[in-house]
């Protein structure tokens, strides 16, 4: 079932058979795995798919995520409830701002604090970066003139600024000495976005200048490496290069 769900007419049969509001309302369960399952198939249901968006935050599911997300709850029933968020978020503006207004930031912010919900750090790295890009690509594009709507909603979406507020300049760094290259990898294409924001944060703290000198020093070797075995356009050069660009902006 969860797996058809991702296809769009399944899940407009799934919404007009009054499924959705169940599932929502099975995120109020008191069973972890009812809870998860929930959150898993709007997940499934929400994925590109603007009318099911419209139907799931008129129907309550945004702040009844925020709750999942913001209790003590097994993680893997926040890991569930942190993908049906992405999904219900990404291209959709007014379920951004209805999401900064319900405190959503802080309530992603709060994971940071909490011990065992290290897996979901990298997973809201990804959505903030991916939120963050998809409104300044929209804002940059020169679309047509049915885009203009889009685009003032996207206006009101004061994200950015809510970020460097609410103190992700610092917060998001501290992931740069995790040890997997794919955790780096994301982490670097958010910093990367945020010097334009944090400029003077990043310059004024060391332990950041430490850190990617460090990995510059790694991601060199390892690029060296990659061009000696014949792969000129690979994966530790494209690191590396993340690396030098923030290092050169700071500058």
């Amino acid at each position: 079932m969860e797996a058809a769900l991702s296809q769009v007419d399944n899940a407009k049969d799934f919404l007009s058979m009054g499924g959705l509001q169940l599932v929502i309302e099975g995120l109020n369960s008191s069973e972890a795995s009812l809870k998860e399952h929930a959150a898993f198939v709007l997940g499934a249901a929400l994925s590109s798919n603007p009318k099911v968006q419209i139907e799931a935050i008129e129907g309550g599911a945004l702040q009844k995520l925020l709750v999942i997300l913001a209790t003590e709850q097994p993680l893997a029933v926040r890991k569930k409830a942190l993908f049906a968020l992405s999904s219900m978020l990404r291209h959709f503006p007014y379920a951004q701002q209805q999401f900064l207004k319900l405190g959503g930031l802080q309530v992603l912010r709060s994971l940071f604090r909490q011990k065992g919900m290290e897996p979901l750090h990298v997973r809201v790295v990804t959505l903030l970066y991916d939120l963050i890009m998809e409104k300044m690509l929209l804002e940059d594009s020169q679309q047509e003139e049915q885009m203009e709507e889009k685009i003032q909603q996207y206006q009101q979406v004061r994200l950015v600024p809510a970020v460097v507020e609410q103190g992700w300049c610092a917060l998001v760094p501290n992931l740069l000495p995790m040890p997997e290259h794919d955790t780096r990898e994301k982490v670097l294409k958010l910093v990367g976005v945020l010097v334009a924001f944090c400029r003077e944060h990043y310059r004024g703290d060391p332990a950041l200048g430490t850190t990617l000198s460090l990995l510059r020093s790694e991601y060199e070797e390892l690029a060296a490496q990659e061009q000696r075995e014949g792969d000129k356009d690979g994966y530790f050069r494209e690191l590396l290069g993340s690396v030098n660009t923030i290092i050169q902006e700071l500058r």
